[in-house]
């Protein structure tokens, strides 16, 4: 049998194994040297860290996540909340706008469209899908809006009292001619969102049969209509 002999003793010598140096574990971020550590890792754990936050009180911080923050960051700006949020004195009903639109004339489905973006308050460059922030808006003539096509005889309204058999169907025209308010009311509330807010909303609709309403207090202005579509073509 052949074997490898070295030339010095003439006897095989295996290789020694050599063993990779212990190697820290990756934690997804680099760990800081020990002479490039942070002034906060000097800070005795008995005083209290705190980081400046958009509440009264300060925020905080663990003992384990100080490593994160400098304390030049303590009174600087707010980089835990960037984003502005409204607060409640930012929504109060008391402040907020009201708008009047004459709706003789007007089609329904852009009327109603137009007056769910203000009630939204997508308007607004506050708006906030998830607070109150738009405004009042009082309808008045809501038995002369307009559809087009043949929707006054085709387009259909439902409603069930309940009970077996209680459906009731009612064409547009036959529903205009005994309560003209709920055209318009029905078209705005499926334009809101679904829910208790949707629910708060809907109270900010106002619709009155005739020129007349009991709002003149509120000093309401005209409706911004910006689409000229709106108005029916005669």
């Amino acid at each position: 049998m052949a074997m490898a002999c070295n030339s010095s003793s003439g006897l095989l010598t295996p290789k020694p194994y050599s063993i990779p140096p212990k190697t820290t574990p990756f934690l997804g971020f680099p760990l800081a040297s020990s002479s490039s550590k942070p002034s906060v890792l000097t800070t005795p754990l008995n005083r209290t860290f705190q980081i400046r936050c958009q509440e009264k009180q300060p925020v905080y911080v663990p003992s384990n996540q100080r490593w994160m923050f400098d304390e030049s960051q303590l009174k600087g700006i707010d980089f835990w909340n960037k984003t502005w949020y409204p607060k409640a004195a930012d929504f109060v009903n008391t402040s907020k706008p009201w708008y009047i639109v004459d709706a003789t004339d007007k089609i329904l489905g852009r009327l109603a469209s137009t007056i769910a973006i203000y009630i939204r308050g997508k308007d607004l460059a506050t708006f906030t899908p998830s607070c109150d922030m738009g405004a009042f808006v009082i309808v008045v003539n809501a038995e002369k809006v307009a559809v087009s096509g043949k929707k006054r005889t085709q387009k259909l309204y439902r409603r069930h009292s309940g009970r077996p058999g209680g459906m009731t169907v009612e064409t547009f025209e036959q529903l205009q001619k005994r309560i003209p308010e709920r055209i318009v009311e029905h078209a705005v509330r499926g334009m809101l969102p679904k829910g208790r807010l949707g629910r708060s909303l809907f109270n900010h609709l106002k619709v009155y049969t005739g020129p007349n309403h009991p709002h003149e207090a509120q000093k309401p202005i005209d409706l911004p209509i910006r689409d000229k579509r709106i108005q029916k073509q005669t």
